[in-house]
């Protein structure tokens, strides 16, 4: 495998090599770095022009200009980057630090997202093919996947940004409303749970009723502006996931696993007030801190009860455990929700990636960052959300035909073990390709998205070298976006041997 790694490195690196020197050259040709500044009246026009030849190099031969920039990101393996300077004579180095690290923000969450929804329901709609939920995902998968990103942009800050915000004012949802989103809910909560006609008209009845009376309290508790959730909430919810979370692994009799998670549950109650006060005013190393925490005691807890299913029973625990601290976290974001109100009464930004000059304390500035990035983040998961979907329908489909399948069918496993244990991880094979290149495409395809909602990311660095004919921001660009497709792809064949055993190099 070492051989295999070292040698897709290199035949990597003569693809960059090649490519980076025919981006170049095309950039170099695209326009006149110096078209603006000769149709200028300015008086210090000569010395302007002088400047930006002298910030850009255009007194040397491109090749020299071009080899002079290699030179520069070759030392970037040492960790000491050059990448030149831009039309400005600002480093680009800083440039791109800046620029990647908010794209990377945003991409980051979106893949995440897109990955773990579209996957669930690519699975779930090929357990249930040919029912009204399949067709009704292929149909919402296929119109997310054709909208055009900068129309879906516009809707969103519409709807999510201008008109949520004038609705928080003074939050009211009406009677007739309430009903509406209650039937719409329990329509779509019978198609996904499923079963017999009695027991899907059951959950359309029940949640009917549930969810318009939900909303009515809530209003009544004036919880969008003021919501809570407390410590009992958290315990509810995580050992509700606890208990579905073994349920579909192993079920519920494999003690085993279940009393893992269980204990994880009562241990998360506990850390929620030992660490209540601490996380008042925290910083992003205590939050990074009590991650690891909440992931590494419930597996240390799996692995001693387990037995022999202590990988399930540490799966389980670790789900169980990153739940409770995420809820917890959720909890102290609710606590801090009204006086950012106060700070920022209209809370959904439609341009930028944080509010200049914002007062407030760590959860503040919490709340405006997670507020920014709602929009596009949204955007771009819906878009991919439709890839990986399908993908997984079609690669569950597939695999569920197998021979080995069948097999375990005719032993008479359960069917959530067939699913989940057998079929659900060879299925996921050709998924890992398309979240290897949706990643380092996202990287550098976020040009739209990031021009609407105004991001200061790859994209607009992007546009903004190359409608300047500024060659070097555009090769930074090339050489995050170009490296990620590569390292990713490489990623993707190691993540193929890992999935299954079955796959040498």
């Amino acid at each position: 495998m070492l051989k295999y790694i070292l040698k897709r490195l290199a035949s990597a690196l003569g693809v960059l090599l090649g490519a980076s020197l025919l981006l170049y050259i095309l950039v170099i040709n695209s326009g006149d770095p110096l078209g603006d500044l000769r149709e200028s009246n300015a008086d210090n026009r000569e010395f302007l022009m002088q400047q930006r030849i002298e910030y850009m190099e255009l007194d040397q031969p491109w090749y020299g200009r071009y080899l002079g920039w290699l030179a520069g990101a070759s030392r970037c393996l040492i960790g000491q980057c050059d990448l030149g300077r831009n039309i400005n004579g600002i480093e680009v180095s800083g440039l791109l630090s800046n620029a990647a690290s908010s794209t990377l923000r945003l991409v980051v969450l979106a893949t995440i997202i897109a990955a773990i929804v579209g996957i669930a329901i690519g699975v779930l709609t090929a357990v249930r093919q040919y029912s009204g939920l399949d067709y009704l995902v292929t149909f919402l998968t296929f119109l997310f996947f054709s909208l055009p990103v900068f129309w879906a942009a516009v809707l969103l800050k519409n709807y999510m940004a201008i008109e949520f915000n004038n609705w928080i004012a003074a939050p009211h949802i009406t009677l007739g409303t309430s009903i509406l989103i209650g039937i719409i809910a329990g329509v779509i909560l019978q198609m996904l749970l499923g079963g017999s006609l009695k027991r899907r008209g059951l959950t359309l009845v029940i949640t009917a009723v549930f969810v318009p009376l939900m909303l009515q309290y809530s209003l009544w508790l004036n919880f969008y502006r003021y919501p809570q959730m407390g410590p009992a909430v958290i315990v509810v919810l995580t050992g509700l996931v606890a208990l579905s979370a073994t349920a579909m692994s192993v079920g519920l009799k494999e003690r085993r696993v279940l009393y893992p998670a269980l204990i994880t549950t009562a241990l998360v109650l506990v850390i929620y007030y030992a660490s209540f006060n601490l996380l008042l005013e925290p910083n992003v190393w205590v939050l990074l801190l009590g991650l690891i925490l909440a992931l590494a005691l419930p597996a240390v807890i799996g692995r001693m009860m387990g037995g022999r299913l202590r990988k399930a029973a540490m799966s389980v625990s670790m789900l169980v455990g990153f739940t409770g601290a995420a809820l917890t976290v959720i909890d102290h974001l609710f606590r801090a929700w009204p006086g950012f109100m106060k700070i920022k009464s209209r809370p959904i930004s439609t341009i930028g990636s944080s509010t200049p000059n914002l007062e407030g304390g760590f959860w503040d500035h919490f709340l405006d960052n997670g507020t920014q990035l709602l929009l596009p983040t949204i955007l771009l998961a819906i878009i991919s959300l439709a890839s990986y979907s399908r993908y997984t329908r079609s690669s569950m489909l597939e695999v569920q035909q197998q021979d080995y399948i069948r097999t375990a069918r005719s032993k008479g496993l359960a069917e959530r073990t067939v699913i989940f244990r057998h079929a659900f991880r060879n299925a996921l094979i050709p998924i890992a390709t398309i979240a290897a290149f949706d990643f380092a495409g996202l990287i550098g395809g976020a040009v739209i998205t990031e021009t609407v909602f105004g991001w200061k990311g790859m994209g607009e660095m992007f546009t903004t070298g190359l409608r300047a004919v500024d060659p070097n921001p555009v090769m930074a660009f090339f050489l995050v976006t170009g490296t990620a497709a590569i390292l990713f792809n490489l990623l993707a064949d190691i993540v193929y041997a890992l999935l299954d055993p079955r796959i040498r190099v």
